[in-house]
Parts: C-alpha cells; sequence; structure tokens
C-alpha cells in the first residue's frame, strides 16, 4: 500500500521544497550555486521558530507536498491563537493522490493542540482548483482577502 506520511520539514528537504515551490509560483524558484548557503540558512531559521510548521508530505520516501503554518498569538478571542497557512503545494503528478488532504489534516490537528479559534489562507482569485480543494477539507470562502507585495 502507498500510504502518504506528513513530518515536519528537515535540513535535507531544501531541494524538494524549492522543486515545489517552483511549481507553485511556475518559474524556477531553485536557488543557484552562490545562493545556496544563504537559502539554506533561511530554512535553519524557519525550522527554528517554535510557532511554525513547515511540513512535507511524502510517499514511499518521496517528498510530494508541503505547506507552512505559523501560530499566532492574539489579543482578541480570549487570547485564542489563530493559524495561517501560506506555501500550499503538491506535485502535479501527486495531485489527487491523498497529500494535500493528509497536510490539511496534520494542519487542523496542529491548530486545535494550540488552542487556535481559526485558520486561514489566502489564495489567488485565479487558483480555482485550488479553492475547490480548499472547500473539500472544510475551509469556507467567508471574507475577501487583501495584500500587497512589496519591494525588496
Amino acid at each position: 500500500m502507498n500510504e502518504i506520511s506528513v513530518r515536519r520539514a528537515r535540513p535535507g528537504d531544501l531541494d524538494a521544497l524549492l522543486e515545489l515551490y517552483g511549481e507553485l509560483v511556475q518559474e524556477q524558484a531553485a536557488a543557484a550555486a552562490e545562493e545556496r548557503d544563504a537559502v539554506a540558512l533561511v530554512l535553519e531559521r524557519i525550522l527554528a521558530e517554535p510557532t511554525r510548521h513547515l511540513l512535507v508530505a511524502e510517499l514511499q520516501g518521496r517528498v510530494i507536498g508541503t505547506l507552512d503554518v505559523v501560530i499566532v498569538a492574539n489579543l482578541t478571542h480570549h487570547g485564542m491563537p489563530w493559524a495561517i497557512i501560506e506555501n500550499v503545494v503538491v506535485a502535479a503528478e501527486a495531485r489527487r493522490s491523498g497529500a494535500g488532504r493528509a497536510l490539511f489534516g496534520r494542519v487542523l490537528e496542529i491548530a486545535e493542540e494550540a488552542g487556535c479559534y481559526k485558520v486561514q489562507l489566502l489564495s489567488g482569485k485565479h487558483r480555482l482548483q485550488a479553492h475547490t480543494f480548499y472547500r473539500s477539507v472544510g475551509l469556507d470562502a467567508l471574507a475577501e482577502g487583501f495584500k500587497v507585495y512589496l519591494d525588496g
């Protein structure tokens, strides 16, 4: 049986993560040789953040999906934190394998364990297939999202 497992990312997952992010942004996200050390340091910082969970889905020892969730401290809702999900991607050849469902299942467990009152994510309006998937795992489109990209 081909069972998908979900775990926290490790430093050795860097190449697989960059490959997945390349699919997400539909451009080459792999670091150039001269950037490799800097990118590896960023990954180490991410992995060291106690309220951040960079997750990967594996099938037969191969990373096929990822998402990043941050638990955010909060002064409203009786001090209950909330969670935000970012950088969700499953490799094109692994879609419909259950990897995304497994990742979201783990995210909801993490959020519940942290006492979060909500889990949210932003998704580009053009990503209609992704929106169908998000609804299938229990997320609802309840708000209008806004963002601005900063130079830098």
